[in-house]
Formats: structure tokens, sequence, C-alpha cells
């Protein structure tokens, strides 16, 4: 193992970091929690990613998104990521797809077997769309669920989507993949904060503007770049602990 992961190797052992280094994971959404989901990813030692994104970068990710810049506005952010990855480890295999998680892109996305796919999506058709794909194809998928509009770190869980309280977003999520036939047995990570007031303008008008030009209107929610990049870095952890089952060095 090179010196750029020598303090991950002390905590996991070598086996540990082989089989990192051998795994492949499908990270699906290059926002705030993709991202961060990503770069802990990266730097943990993992050696193969799918990165899957249809977005460029907008001046209203700057707030929130790693890759979100005044020098990289406009530009892909799954290229951005995926050249990011190589910075951090120029031995880790990379193939980013500029496309959206559709019925007819499906396919591709989940072509192959991963050890694990991410959904970072923010849009609920694509997630619903993405995890009933893997449920049906046995594929292991961990999900977020909802982190805009949060604003307390200590509500932040792990758990199965079938049994998460407090996120209307799973709520609908589940929903929507029971009319699929799906089941819900997936690990997610979503919060347990009871929002019952809202900023005033936390929640925008449904409209399109210059950042969202590409394929679909969306209704923009306030965030904090904490609670985004706690979602990511949780789903990060937990993909570790699934890639290596619990085997941590002891």
């Amino acid at each position: 193992m090179t010196e750029r992961f020598a303090r991950m190797e002390r905590m996991v052992g070598p086996d540990a970091m082989a089989n990192l280094a051998a795994s492949r994971v499908t990270i699906v959404g290059m926002g705030a929690v993709g991202g961060y989901c990503l770069e802990a990813l990266a730097r943990s030692g993992v050696g193969q990613f799918r990165l899957v994104d249809h977005d460029v970068v907008g001046r209203s990710n700057i707030n929130r998104q790693l890759l979100a810049l005044e020098s990289t506005l406009g530009q892909d952010k799954v290229q951005l990521a995926a050249a990011r990855v190589r910075d951090i480890n120029p031995a880790c295999t990379v193939e980013p797809l500029d496309m959206f998680c559709t019925d007819d892109t499906l396919e591709t996305i989940l072509a192959g077997e991963a050890d694990i796919v991410v959904d970072a999506i923010d849009s609920l058709i694509p997630k619903v769309t993405l995890l009933a794909g893997c449920l049906e194809r046995s594929q292991r998928v961990i999900s977020s669920m909802g982190a805009a509009l949060r604003t307390d770190p200590t509500k932040i869980h792990v758990g199965c989507l079938s049994r998460t309280r407090c996120c209307p977003l799973a709520r609908v999520v589940r929903k929507f993949l029971r009319r699929r036939g799906m089941g819900c047995e997936l690990p997610c990570v979503y919060s347990t904060e009871v929002m019952a007031e809202r900023p005033e303008g936390a929640i925008a008008p449904l409209e399109e503007s210059d950042d969202l030009v590409r394929g679909r209107r969306r209704r923009i929610m306030g965030s904090l770049p904490t609670l985004t990049g706690i979602f990511g870095l949780t789903l990060a952890h937990s993909v570790l602990e699934l890639l290596l089952e619990g085997k941590w060095k002891r």
C-alpha cells in the first residue's frame, strides 16, 4: 500500500486495504451529498468508481458542493469528479457517465456488478428508478434521503428505508417503490429532525433557472453545507462498513 493510504491502513489493516482497492463502487449523483461521499471513499483507497450525473456546476452549488468553484462554473460535474478522484489516487479506475438516471439509461448505469451502488440523487423519479432497478437485480445499494432544510446533525441516522421516520422524502420513496411492487428493505441515511417550521423562503417556487436547464425542473430547497456534507460522509462510512463487513482492524 502506498504512503497516501498509510494512515487508513493503520486503522483497518493490509487485507482490508487490498479489499478496498479491488472494490467497485457506483455513485449516482455528484451534488452535495454524492460529492462528499465520493471524496471520502476515494481517500479511503476504493479502487474503482463509476460516477453518474448529467448536471453542470452552477453558482448556487457553491455553498455546499465540493466540485463547485468559480473556476468550475458551467463544467460537467461528472468529469470534474473523475478528475478529482484521479488526482487523489492516480491508480484508481474511474468511469464517468454523463447521463440522467432513467429507464432508458438504467442498464448502462447498472451494467456489470458493482460491490455497492450509492444513491445520492436529489430528484424523486430518478431516485425511485435507480432503487427499483437495484432491488430487481438484487444489487446492493445504499440511499440518501432528504438533507435539505435540516439543521441538527445529531438527528442523522443510518437505518432501513422501511423503518425511517420524520423524513418526507423517505415516505414518498416507499410509496413509489410499493407502486412498482417493490419492497423497501435497503439501508439509507436519513434525519429524524422534526421540521415544525421552515424559514421563510427556504423552499423556492418550482421554476427553471440558468442552473437547472439540463432536462428537468426542480423545487429548490435551502440547505446547509454542514448537514449535506455529514449526510455524504455518513454514506461513505456506511459503504466502508459494508465493503469490509465489519472487518476493522482491532
